[in-house]
């Protein structure tokens, strides 16, 4: 699992600061695909399961010993003086199918055994949750050799035990054996995955059966957090017991309605001196975002607000221009200059 992880640190490093943008620009394509096809999101989980008290079981596999396997002993260029454990591996969600989620999992470094289990989604769709484990609120950081660590002194690690998915199957190291899978990605079937995986989790670690769960994530992680609480919530009810002691959610610059959203965003932007004037109007008047389809006219209002966002970090706008190391080596390009933020490292 450390060859995997050290895979990730590599990826991220060739990426630099963009992996943030990688995110939101995955995000508007979903989007701008999903009001090509015309067609409404018909994944959905239906209200009308709460109307049967039938519990379905879920798989659960034998999971003894494979906590100890899965204990990472140093990761490649990590700093000295880590005192908190690391865990990763695979988690199989569906035998029949060869389906495995991956996880990477950090205790805190004090008082573990007192604090909350947080489990962090990224979003996308599609985005690996390594991004937010390597350049958001994990315990290290990337130093700019692109080889090597350093600690993260605002980790959520802090203050809690935390637990990265790479949900759905297909997105980062996990995978399904069968490909069709692949195709039947959505919401709900992201969230009955990951419910499963949470199930045997536990069953690998379960000192952490009974500590209080929080479930957390950005961006499209507004359905996913939701979607996946109310799985838990449900299954609870209909088994009449704690299966899993889910105590709240949170999300941050989540989508949760797509014209809230889109609105929100372009305003933003155009409130921040990142599209002009008049592609801010446009929106605004040949955009209905409410709307299942979007005009032509849109599109191409759209794709020209993108081009002029350039390749600002829409997750951090007063952060370095993201340069390639080609490009790190050529003359200063316009408007690559902007003050530095603690954030970004890279």
């Amino acid at each position: 699992m450390i060859k995997l992880i050290q895979a990730t640190v590599c990826i991220l490093a060739l990426f630099g600061l963009c992996t943030a943008d990688i995110q939101a620009n995955r995000l508007f394509k979903f989007l701008k695909s999903k009001h090509s096809r015309n067609s409404p999101n018909n994944n959905k989980r239906m209200v009308s399961e709460e109307a049967t008290d039938e519990y379905s079981p879920v798989y659960i596999a034998p999971q003894d010993g494979l906590a100890e396997l899965d204990k990472i002993s140093a990761l490649p260029g990590q700093p000295e003086g880590v005192n908190f454990s690391q865990y990763s591996g695979y988690v199989t969600v569906n035998p029949n199918a060869g389906r495995a989620l991956f996880y990477y999992f950090v205790e805190s470094p004090t008082d573990s055994s007192t604090k909350p289990l947080v489990l962090w989604l990224n979003g996308g769709p599609g985005c690996s949750s390594l991004i937010g484990a390597m350049s958001e609120l994990g315990p290290f950081r990337i130093n700019s050799d692109g080889k090597t660590l350093f600690m993260n002194d605002y980790a959520w690690s802090n203050v809690a035990n935390m637990l990265f998915l790479e949900s759905p199957a297909g997105v980062g190291f996990s995978y399904s054996n069968t490909t069709s899978d692949y195709d039947k990605s959505g919401d709900k079937n992201t969230a009955d995955d990951a419910y499963i995986f949470l199930v045997n989790w536990l069953e690998r670690f379960p000192q952490y059966k009974t500590r209080d769960f929080y479930i957390t994530g950005e961006s499209y992680a507004g359905h996913y957090v939701p979607q996946l609480a109310y799985t838990i919530l449900l299954n609870n009810k209909k088994t009449n017991q704690t299966m899993i002691n889910i105590k709240g959610i949170a999300i941050g610059n989540a989508v949760i309605d797509e014209e809230l959203y889109q609105k929100g965003k372009y305003d933003y932007w155009w409130s921040h001196a990142i599209i002009s004037d008049s592609t801010h109007d446009a929106i605004f008047k040949y955009c209905d975002f409410a709307s299942n389809s979007l005009s032509a006219m849109c599109d191409n209002i759209i794709d020209k607000a993108w081009n002029e966002k350039g390749d600002v970090d829409v997750y951090n706008i007063y952060a370095p221009i993201c340069l390639t190391p080609a490009e790190r080596n050529t003359s200063a390009i316009p408007g690559s200059v902007r003050p530095l933020s603690t954030f970004h490292h890279l």
